[in-house]
């Protein structure tokens, strides 16, 4: 019995995981908004998540 023999079970269901296919995938960004329903909170917010963005694009570039 070879070394190898032994151990082929532990990987035995990677070949079975379902995949996802790619048009069923997002990218985390699917919130619709609209400004006209918006409060002093999430104004506060966006410019907040806005600011942070600013800061790592800039932090990458440098």
């Amino acid at each position: 019995m070879g070394r190898a023999q032994g151990h082929k079970t532990r990987d035995k269901n990677k070949g079975s995981l379902p995949q996802v296919p790619k048009n069923m995938k997002s990218d985390g960004n699917d919130v619709e908004y609209s400004s006209e329903f918006a409060d002093h909170a999430d104004l506060e917010a966006m410019a907040r998540a806005s600011a942070a963005n600013q800061r790592v694009t800039n932090k990458r570039r440098k």
